[in-house]
């Protein structure tokens, strides 16, 4: 038993799903909200996110014997936060299954690298920072109404960013937390303390909501989660095989997407924490890390109503800050990796505006519309 349980995989299990949580839970809760979700709904979307992501990091951690993280694509939550306004939660769902059945034909069929050639990886960059810039703005825009705790928000983050700590957004969603305890600005009347039950929705399918949806978030998914994830495990030096993981994320998203489960993919920031040397100096046993993850994964699935109800409890202004804060990195990397490429920077900039404007066509949300033109431009303009 003493092998399975060592006090540095559990801490570095436990840190991973923290951050991860604390980093962007705020953005699903926002995802579900612009699909109409109630309480119960965003607590049984968090029950599918915790036991897909707690069952995944188990069985394929230990099948493979290498720190294999699963995480919710946290960019496309972001982007189910903008494009999900307006349309009802069937259709939602629906869009939610066209993206893991693409997920799950990519990892069976052995499409990953073939699909990820036809997308440049700078017009995938510029469509995720025209999805994010929103989020971005959102913290200076909560200034307006809650300058003090956003303020110092701000001041501990860049403190952590100069520290160069691992624990940045953890520090900085701590600092607002207790900045709104002692302002009396949490309502602790709404919090709960109960197991989350799964809601099932019947899928309906719209062709508008599937392409506008459904295919960004599959495009989204693969180009900034699981294209980052592949490169964190070989960096780290282990040669895990692609499909089969893609196959098994997109099989539990076919699953668990009724219940809420939108998006299931490899993790690549907390998966470097459960790959470092202070998880385990032997690297053949840092798998065990992620296995504790897992577990930390699955417990806070079950407790959905409880995290659902903190976050209804927290003010607005705190949940767009910390959303923005975590994201504030991922904006800056993707603007850059769009606009590194002066061949195709045109293109890149297209998709970035046209999918940051927010515009609709023919029922087609912004990022599709985005991606399209980017291509567009990418085919006229002479490559230098």
């Amino acid at each position: 038993m003493g092998r399975f349980f060592g006090l540095s995989h559990l801490s570095a299990g436990f840190i991973a799903v923290l951050v991860g949580y604390t980093s962007s839970a705020a953005i699903v809760f926002q995802a579900a909200t612009a699909a109409g979700a109630t309480a119960a709904h965003i607590s049984s979307w968090l029950l599918a996110l915790g036991l897909g992501m707690g069952v995944t990091c188990i069985g394929l951690s230990i099948y493979y014997r290498s720190p294999v993280l699963t995480a919710w694509s946290t960019p496309g939550a972001a982007l189910l936060a903008s494009a999900l306004a307006g349309i009802p939660m069937s259709e939602a769902i629906g869009a939610f299954l066209v993206a893991s059945m693409l997920l799950t034909l990519c990892g069976v069929a052995g499409w990953f690298e073939t699909i990820m050639r036809h997308v440049p990886k700078s017009l995938a960059a510029g469509m995720l920072a025209g999805v994010l810039l929103r989020f971005g703005t959102d913290v200076f825009l909560s200034l307006r109404s809650q300058p003090g705790m956003v303020g110092l928000m701000l001041a501990v983050y860049f403190a952590g960013r100069i520290a160069n700590s691992r624990f940045t957004v953890p520090l900085t969603f701590l600092a607002g937390l207790a900045w709104a305890a002692f302002g009396r600005l949490i309502q602790l009347d709404s919090l709960t303390l109960s197991l989350a039950q799964p809601i099932f929705t019947a899928p309906t399918f719209s062709f508008s909501t599937a392409v506008g949806v459904g295919v960004p978030l599959f495009l989204v998914t693969m180009a900034s989660q699981n294209v980052p994830g592949i490169a964190v495990l070989r960096a780290n030096g282990y040669d895990t095989p692609v499909s089969p993981l893609i196959a098994w994320t997109g099989l539990t998203g076919l699953l668990l997407a009724p219940f809420g489960g939108f998006s299931f993919n490899l993790a690549a920031i907390t998966a470097a924490i459960c790959m470092s040397p202070e998880a385990d100096r032997n690297p053949q046993r840092r798998y065990l890390a992620a296995v504790w993850a897992g577990v930390f994964y699955l417990l806070t699935g079950l407790l959905g109503a409880t995290v659902a109800s903190v976050f209804a409890a927290l003010p607005k202004e705190l949940v767009a800050a910390i959303a923005g804060l975590a994201l504030l990195g991922t904006i800056g990397n993707s603007l850059a990796a769009a606009l590194n490429d002066q061949s195709e920077r045109d293109a890149a900039l297209i998709t970035f505006l046209v999918t940051a404007s927010g515009l609709t066509l023919l029922g087609l949300g912004s990022a599709f519309w985005g991606l399209l033109f980017g291509l567009a431009v990418l085919k006229i303009m002479p490559r230098k």
